[in-house]
């Protein structure tokens, strides 16, 4: 047996960071701590808090790189370059994806690395660090439209340990090489909302193995009010006090939808925006801000977002 056979696949974790210093500080630390990690690429998305300063001053970690963009390029920009690094530069036979503000559990990536072989895109059940028995981004249990919130759900719903054809992208998920190579990298031109559910669309259209690891856990900040209510409770919303957010949503979902699901899912996703803001939350400016992403969208324009950037 080599070397390489007996260490198993190289895997490198790649993270990115705007303007989170103490998250990515936290996160980096518990990264230096699994073994198993070969390596540790941070893409830091030209931070103005001194994030860039504090990884120049890391990089004497013989498993940590930094990369500073000229520019910030979003999440999807970040991801982009984060994998071709771990790709490209790393030599990596398994990405481990995830943003500034989640937080493996020590465990996670073992358990994860059982799997490896099995699974081409997989990755653990994301919790609220407030409420480890909450899940952070509800989930859809697969073959219906049953949607659930906590983590015994998702167990019970596992089989062998996995919840087939889920995850829940870039929040500590395994990417492997052959399937970067297949379907390539991030659009980096979502810039944020959008850019990790293309990915994972992407993926299930090549036909990759898509799973949650019901034992593996990753801690994250609550988001508030991501699946919001609406219709008297027979669906929800993706709504976000943020017009840079809500703005991008409206855009890349068209998007995404248009591509991946047809336009009757397009529609429905229309008539939900229209109803969420003139019924569950009338906001007519909000409505306005959502026309002018779906319209960017349409027409395959990508830079609208720049003008809500702060």
């Amino acid at each position: 047996m080599t070397e390489s056979e007996e260490h198993g696949p190289r895997v490198v974790a790649a993270v990115v960071t705007f303007n989170r210093l103490e998250l990515v500080q936290r996160l980096v630390d518990r990264l230096l701590e699994i073994g198993r990690l070969d390596e540790i690429v941070v893409v830091d998305n030209a931070s103005t808090d001194g994030t860039g300063d504090w990884l120049r001053e890391q990089v004497e970690q013989s498993r940590l790189h930094a990369v500073t963009l000229d520019r910030n390029r979003g999440g999807a920009g970040g991801f982009h370059e984060g994998m071709r690094q771990a790709f490209d530069e790393c030599g990596a036979d398994l990405v481990w994806l995830m943003d500034d503000d989640g937080l493996p559990d020590p465990d996670c990536l073992d358990l994860l690395l059982a799997h490896d072989g099995e699974l081409d895109f997989w990755g653990p059940v994301v919790v609220d660090e407030a409420d480890p028995e909450r899940l952070v981004f509800p989930i859809r249990l697969p073959g219906g439209t049953r949607v659930v919130h906590h983590t015994d759900a998702v167990e019970r719903a596992a089989r062998d340990g996995m919840l087939a054809d889920v995850v829940i992208p870039f929040n500590g998920v395994l990417v492997t090489r052959v399937l970067g190579r297949e379907i390539g990298y991030p659009r980096e031109e979502f810039f944020i909302w959008g850019d990790d559910h293309e990915y994972r669309l992407r993926a299930e259209r090549a036909g990759a193995r898509i799973a949650t690891v019901a034992a593996a856990r990753v801690r994250h900040p609550s988001v508030g009010e991501l699946g919001t209510p609406m219709m008297g409770g027979r669906t929800t919303y993706n709504h976000s006090p943020s017009d840079l957010k809500h703005y991008c949503m409206a855009r890349n979902n068209t998007v995404n939808l248009r591509d991946y699901r047809g336009w009757p899912h397009v529609l429905m996703f229309w008539v939900k925006t229209l109803w969420f803001y003139t019924v569950t939350r009338p906001d007519p400016r909000r409505l306005l801000l959502s026309g002018r992403g779906i319209v960017a969208g349409l027409r395959g324009d990508f830079t609208g977002h720049e003008r809500y950037l702060r």
